[in-house]
């Protein structure tokens, strides 16, 4: 089967630090004609390499190759500037590349940035006809398509005025419901939807959760990661304009964000540490975190499963209790869990040194950085803690689609991500 995008090595090289002016036919000429003077000059005179010393470019793209399947969406992610955009532009014919090639095999809508391919003079219905057009539809097909386009983009009251007196928000609203209603092969889609309100995003996820199921081809760019994962078959890393990963989103997705997080690994030595309390006994040697797939990690899923475990070595046996503290990275606290409530361990053998695990199934936490507070005890000696540290080690939660739809709470609700159960009963 024929991928219907195909790139190959694709590279884009800007200059900066510089600007190319506009020039007259007749001083283009003349320009040319001092150059190849200049060039003979060089040349008799046998020096010079003929590159200017503030010729400065960077690399947008470089070597970028992948296939795009019809009916597929496929998410694009990294960080600001890493090329995303300029891809998009490239299959887009915004801007052609500096090397490689793109081979596209459909029609393309995009919607790369506010009024993308919007002329700001003319009224929303004319700019409705002029993208129906550019796209080679016939008029009775973007006649037939009208009026859903300007119920979605919630713009009728404005549809005869000039774009140009149109907010940010209606650009986008109406930017989107041409792109996705008027029905292309092939639908790019930049981070614009972050411009709109939280319903119109709403809205445009369900639009192309739509598309995506009429079997068209999408390339999405979000900061989203819940949405990529939503929506998304595949999913690109693009890092410094190079293609780093391609794969399952939630693995590519976890991949980006533990190597912006920089996160440490999931280990920390207890040994020395600062945050150790006074009076306590230096028995907790170490702590880690497990995300339920048996390596360290120190950037965990919504959602997913936490060990914490803590090796320890006493002066004598102990029955050892773990106490753990979950705060914000402010400080607020939100709950703590200890085998002392619990009775856990309470006749087991005593031991001098060895390492004591707690386990949480399903970790209830929204996106964000949290610390660990640690207590040591023994039942033997139940009432106090032989070993305090406060923020032993911090963690990363990273958004995930848990709940299927590519939305999750507004992070202004709180730290803590919890489900209901919901029935409508009437008549």
């Amino acid at each position: 089967m024929q991928p219907i995008i195909r790139v190959q090595n694709l590279s884009k090289r800007y200059r900066i630090g510089s600007h190319e002016p506009y020039h007259t036919l007749r001083e283009s000429i003349i320009r040319a004609a001092s150059v190849s003077a200049r060039l003979a000059r060089t040349m008799l005179g046998g020096g010079g390499d003929g590159v200017r010393k503030n010729d400065h470019h960077v690399w947008a793209l470089r070597d970028v190759s992948f296939d795009v399947m019809s009916g597929e969406v496929l998410g694009l992610i990294g960080r600001n500037g890493a090329g995303k955009s300029t891809l998009l532009k490239v299959l887009s014919r915004i801007t052609e590349p500096s090397a490689g090639r793109a081979e596209i095999y459909g029609r393309i809508g995009s919607l790369l940035e506010v009024g993308t391919g919007f002329h700001a003079e003319l009224t929303g219905r004319e700019n409705i006809y002029l993208s129906g057009v550019l796209l080679g539809m016939r008029r009775a097909e973007i006649h037939r398509k009208f009026d859903e386009i300007v119920a979605f983009a919630e713009v009728e009251k404005f549809i005869d005025t000039p774009v140009k007196h149109y907010s940010s928000g209606m650009h986008v609203r109406l930017g989107f419901a041409v792109t996705a209603h008027l029905e292309p092969e092939i639908l790019l889609v930049d981070e614009v939807l972050a411009v709109g309100d939280v319903a119109f995003q709403k809205k445009c996820m369900g639009k192309m959760g739509e598309v995506a199921r009429a079997g068209r081809t999408i390339i999405f760019v979000s900061h989203n990661m819940a949405s990529i994962e939503a929506l998304c078959d595949s999913c690109l890393l693009i890092n410094g304009g190079r293609l780093e990963a391609r794969g399952e989103p939630t693995q590519v997705v976890m991949r980006y964000m533990t190597s912006e997080l920089r996160a440490h690994n999931g280990v920390r030595s207890l040994a020395g540490d600062q945050g150790r309390s006074a009076g306590s006994t230096p028995i907790m040697r170490s702590v880690s975190l497990d995300a339920g797939e048996g390596i360290p990690t120190g950037v965990l899923r919504m959602g997913s499963p936490l060990a914490v475990g803590v090796e320890f070595a006493a002066p004598g046996p102990v029955r050892p209790i773990l106490g753990l503290g979950l705060r914000t990275a402010d400080g607020a606290p939100l709950f703590a869990v200890s085998n002392r409530f619990t009775n856990e361990g309470w006749d087991g053998e005593g031991k001098k040194s060895g390492k004591i695990a707690c386990s949480f199934e399903r970790l209830p936490l929204m996106p964000g950085t949290y610390l660990l507070d640690l207590f040591f005890g023994d039942f033997g000696e139940p009432s106090r803690d032989l070993d305090v540290i406060r923020e032993a080690i911090s963690f990363e939660v990273v958004p995930a689609d848990l709940l299927g739809t590519g939305r999750l709470p507004h992070a202004g609700d709180g730290p803590i991500f919890w489900t209901g159960q919901w029935t409508v009963t009437g008549s």
